[in-house]
């Protein structure tokens, strides 16, 4: 039987590449013509889960009355173990029942919160260079992305008195993101106060992604935008247990905040999704409830791969600041490169894989990510690599 040519709708057309896939595929022919890679292009831990979640999961997943669907929103028991979490991390008190709801991993989330708010031609406020599921989420729902550039000369943080009055005006929601992938940036309470102002003012969703809190260094702990007072009453915070518990794969998270948001991500939620296998939920009770001690050795190793690191790139002459958070590395391409000719460069001839910083939006153009979610000695090794091939 004959077959027919398969159309892809519109918004899959115009959709870039998703920036990891593609990276993975460049790898993958390094690999295939026997280069050893050292990979410093995704933050993804290398280092395993903690071994009380991973057993907390193995009996939960015996348990029979597990095997069924879950909640929609998630587990109250869960839910209740993030707000105690929250109380004791940020003096932030959240109600269990209606200002918590589970997620499968906080990019799932991010993604689908623009299908409760914003309507075709709609303007979501997105900073650039930022994860690239901000704008794909609004292009999904039909909106238009009104990019925040995130410059030098601004500390890498959206500049809200630039934006114009009409577009402040057409927003429904607005993307933060800190401690900020790519550039590391940590935002402060100052920060949070101005976009609070400015959410009232223009009556616009905030939606905080604070996956990386938990990923920072020299004890100088990020603060939960929830920390300020009025945010409650304008937006959410996203998180979750990927990073701060080495669970990427694991796909769970949450977000927490306004009831009112909250409700309206739950209602795509419950169409679209059916949930957190709760034996997961329970691995995930039992992360939260662990000691600080576990989350501190894994700060401890992160820190020491970045003082490897960083300290090696400035002696190669490279450009780059010192991260005070999050898993990355955010370098100024030397002159004469662009992002993805950098890139391209220490792939081909060091066989060290980066991410282009225009990955993450134009403004990201001249810059290239690197990750510490590799050993000491493999950094150390990449220095040395990129020292002898130069630029």
């Amino acid at each position: 039987m004959a077959g027919f040519p398969i159309e892809y709708a519109g918004r899959i057309k115009t959709l870039p590449p998703y920036l990891f896939a593609a990276i993975d595929e460049m790898k993958q022919k390094a690999i295939a013509r026997g280069v050893d890679i050292i990979n410093l292009g995704i933050g993804d831990p290398d280092l395993p889960t903690p071994a009380p979640i991973v057993e907390r999961l193995q009996q939960a997943a015996a348990d029979p009355k597990h095997h069924q669907y879950p909640s929609y929103e998630g587990m109250l028991s869960f839910r209740t173990a993030v707000a105690d979490w929250y109380r004791r991390r940020f003096g932030v008190l959240l109600d269990p029942a209606s200002e918590v709801l589970t997620l499968i991993g906080s990019k799932e989330g991010i993604g689908h919160i623009p299908l409760a708010f914003v309507d075709p031609g709609d303007i979501v406020l997105v900073p650039s260079p930022g994860y690239p599921v901000y704008p794909v989420g609004t292009a999904f729902a039909e909106g238009v992305s009104y990019i925040m550039p995130l410059l030098k000369h601004n500390g890498f943080l959206p500049d809200l008195t630039a934006i114009p009055k009409d577009m402040a005006k057409r927003a429904k929601l607005m993307f933060i993101n800190s401690p900020n992938n790519p550039t590391s940036v940590v935002a402060g309470k100052d920060f949070f106060k101005r976009v609070v102002a400015f959410a009232q003012e223009h009556q616009i969703i905030v939606c905080h992604d604070a996956a990386y809190s938990e990923i920072y260094y020299d004890g100088q702990r990020p603060a939960s935008f929830l920390e300020v007072d009025g945010a409650k009453e304008v937006g959410i915070e996203f998180h979750s247990l990927s990073k701060t518990y080495n669970m990427t794969g694991w796909r769970i998270g949450f977000a927490v905040g306004n009831k009112a948001v909250l409700t309206g991500l739950g209602k795509v939620k419950s169409n679209l999704d059916s949930g957190v296998f709760q034996a997961v939920q329970e691995a995930g009770i039992t992360a939260l409830k662990l000691d600080d001690h576990v989350t501190d050795d894994l700060r401890q190793i992160y820190q020491a791969r970045r003082d490897v690191l960083v300290p090696g790139l400035r002696k190669l002459g490279l450009e780059v600041e010192m991260p005070p958070a999050a898993f990355y590395v955010w370098v100024t391409a030397p002159k004469g490169y662009t992002s993805a000719s950098c890139t391209a460069h220490l792939l081909e001839k060091a066989g060290v894989v980066t991410t282009p910083g225009n990955g993450f939006g134009q403004p990201g153009e001249g810059y290239i990510r690197m990750t510490v979610t590799t050993s000491k000695e493999r950094l150390a090794e990449a220095v040395e690599r990129i020292g002898k091939v130069g630029f």
